[in-house]
């Protein structure tokens, strides 16, 4: 099935913003914040994590309802986009050297709000740019091709950082502005080519109309009974989901005796899920068009299940490679299919408005777990398990889910 303009450009800004991803936020930033000698510690950045996600995931369906409105949706993308780029180049003005931490700090927030807040219009850009048939194999290309493409800034960064000296900042510092221009440039088909086709007529007063028909949506959300048990689902399960990719390392460093992860592993294990991820969410696209959307997210689901058990036996680095390879084959197209999932069954017309609700659930993602971890080992003084703690997540999740209506396999 061969791609479109629109598309193919919708697919390079996720090619573009998992840079952001991969780059800032699991990798860099961490480590440069953690160069501030009047830091406590870099596990305090957790806290400012919380902030800028609780701050986007009150703000995302109001602006959502608002952007739902004709020609209002590229105009907020363009902003938020912006100001993730900006900010993640102002990450690089700011060297340890300096002490100034908070003003980072800022840099980061505002860089963090910036790209959850694009995602919402870009992912709600999805039922504009394709016919539900192909949403599946359009919505699995864009975390596929994401995951592989997001490698290149970070590989040039690695090999500036080691070249310049892990110690050093600067490396880091240009590996901040190599991000940002990568995101940069792969933004600009998007706004070139990619337009709203879905929307609600300009009408006066359009504030107070976009919170009256959120407040309405939030009360009659019930109504829309399919959207209502899916989102219940996905809270569950994406906790899940989004638990491990943030505890995989310290657990499996407490799992293994407290033996210590160098660099070097570390980066052996996200490169793992990166390029694993890649075939495995395009293959999810192309199961789903042949056995249904429904069928492979409850795949994915009992991967991780199987994952979850299978965590509890690790006693070598290599099994965690492993484990790291079984998470990936599920990460990227579970992410991919609910997206595309949910684009199926909303109203095309209140797309971002729902799709506000949709990041309400992802960024809020992540609470229970991580918190049911701590105390499961804080109570058995033993780490490995906290990991059976969130095998409730996914099976909840999952029976949430098999109530939805099965749909009828595609064929080729």
């Amino acid at each position: 099935m061969k791609l479109t303009k629109e598309e193919k450009s919708w697919i390079l800004y996720d090619c573009g913003n998992s840079a952001y991803s991969m780059a800032v936020t699991t990798a860099l930033f961490p480590i440069v914040f953690g160069m501030f000698e009047n830091v406590r510690s870099s596990m305090d950045l957790g806290y400012f994590n919380s902030i800028a996600s609780i701050l986007i995931a009150v703000l995302s369906p109001i602006l959502g309802a608002i952007a739902d409105y004709k020609d209002k949706k590229k105009r907020f993308f363009m902003f938020f986009a912006i100001l993730g780029i900006l900010c993640t180049t102002f990450l690089a003005v700011v060297p340890p050297s300096s002490g100034q931490w908070q003003l980072i700090i800022v840099f980061y927030i505002l860089s963090a709000i910036g790209f959850s807040g694009a995602n919402i219009f870009y992912d709600s850009f999805l039922v504009d740019i394709t016919a539900d048939e192909k949403m599946d194999k359009v919505s699995a290309s864009g975390f596929a091709y994401g995951y592989i493409a997001s490698i290149i800034p970070f590989g040039l960064s690695l090999v500036l950082i080691y070249l310049l000296g892990m110690d050093k900042a600067i490396g880091y510092q240009i590996g901040f502005v190599t991000t940002a221009l990568w995101w940069g440039l792969l933004t600009i088909p998007m706004i070139k080519n990619v337009k709203q086709r879905h929307y609600v007529e300009p009408e006066p007063k359009p504030v107070i109309n976009s919170f009256k028909r959120l407040k309405n949506t939030f009360v009659n959300i019930k109504q829309y009974k399919t959207v209502f048990v899916f989102l219940i689902a996905y809270f569950l399960y994406i906790d899940g989901v989004d638990t491990i990719i943030k505890m995989v390392v310290p657990y499996a460093t407490e799992a293994l005796g407290g033996t210590a992860l160098d660099t070097l592993t570390l980066l052996g294990i996200l490169l793992i899920i990166q390029i694993i991820a890649f075939p495995c969410a395009l293959l999810y696209g192309n199961l789903a068009k042949k056995y249904s959307t429904r069928t492979m997210i409850i795949v994915g689901i009992v991967t991780y299940i199987i994952a979850c058990i299978a965590a509890y036996f690790i006693t070598t680095v290599w099994h965690i490679f492993i484990l790291g390879a079984m998470i990936g084959s599920a990460q990227g197209g579970i992410q991919a299919l609910s997206r595309s999932y949910y684009a199926k069954i909303i109203p095309k017309e209140n797309s971002n408005e729902f799709f506000g609700f949709f990041n309400i659930f992802g960024k809020f993602a992540a609470i229970i777990g991580p918190g049911v971890m701590a105390l499961t080992t804080t109570l058995t003084g033993n780490a490995k398990y906290s990991i059976f703690s969130i095998i409730p997540l996914f099976v909840l999740g999952l029976i949430v889910f098999l109530a939805l209506p099965k749909e009828q396999p595609k064929e080729n």
